[in-house]
């Protein structure tokens, strides 16, 4: 456990709180759990920052999968399928980062999520009914397309530059399988476990997880990410929708604000 006050100790777990409600709801919790470990460790190396937040992160994930499994129709065999390729997405495009310069990616990422919500904004029937609701037959050719290019195109986004993953995960997953977004966010953490168990086990053989501060606050995450998970059941896809348009308007004025100080 590094050195830090019991102030920072509680805030930490907090935001691991706070984080796993985001990323079961709608994904993007990294936006608020990585910062607040590189504010709380200032000191502490950035893999191992970066090893601690897998840590945490896939305890609330997977807390949320198995609440979502319990009572969404999630197909597990094919969000598996779509985690697996992502994992391999994600292998390959963190072997292109280094000749790629964020500065670069940041504006695209900003005009595509700028574009996701006012789309999501001007058709409020997106995401509102699952393909048995809307006489869409979800086709073996649609499945593949989901496998190979949002599982391996957003895994390959996930492992060139990252913020937002969750978040265009749940919106390519009920684009492509005309899944309600309760349904699309429960697919979404299973391929999560996937894409984050492959990262946390190459943090693990490097020795750059803090394990006791991770298991501390991996407690929080999962207490916030079953929560965040019952209400996006109980509240259904007009909730979902709303934390979606917050998410990716914060994730906007983020991306805003480190292309502004770049």
């Amino acid at each position: 456990m590094p050195e830090m006050t019991l102030t920072t100790l509680v805030l930490l777990c907090l935001a691991a709180a706070v984080a796993g409600w985001i990323d079961a709801v709608v994904g993007g919790g990294g936006l608020l759990l990585l910062p607040a470990l590189l504010l709380g460790l200032p000191h502490v190396p950035a893999a191992h920052v970066l090893g601690t937040n897998k840590a945490v992160a896939i305890v609330g994930t997977s807390g949320a999968a198995v609440t979502y499994v319990r009572k969404a129709p999630v197909r597990v065999g094919t969000a598996v399928r779509i985690g697996l390729m992502a994992l391999v997405g994600s292998m390959t495009g963190a072997f292109f980062a280094a000749g790629i310069s964020s500065d670069v990616l940041r504006p695209v990422i900003m005009v595509v999520l700028l574009a996701v919500a006012a789309f999501v904004m001007l058709r409020p029937s997106f995401g509102a009914a699952a393909a048995g609701d809307t006489g869409k037959k979800v086709t073996r050719a649609r499945t593949v397309t989901a496998i190979v290019l949002v599982g391996g195109g957003i895994g390959f986004y996930d492992g060139l530059f990252g913020p937002g993953t969750g978040t265009f995960l749940v919106l390519a997953l009920t684009a492509v399988l005309h899944l309600d977004l309760v349904t699309a966010s429960a697919t979404a953490k299973i391929v999560n476990v996937c894409t984050n168990g492959g990262a946390l086990a190459m943090f693990a053989y490097q020795g750059t997880v803090l394990w006791q501060l991770a298991a501390l606050m991996a407690v929080f995450n999962l207490a916030g990410g079953m929560l965040g998970a019952r209400m996006a059941l109980r509240k259904g896809s007009d909730f979902v929708r709303g934390v979606l348009l917050v998410v990716v308007f914060s994730l906007v004025a983020k991306l805003g604000f480190d292309q502004w100080t770049a």
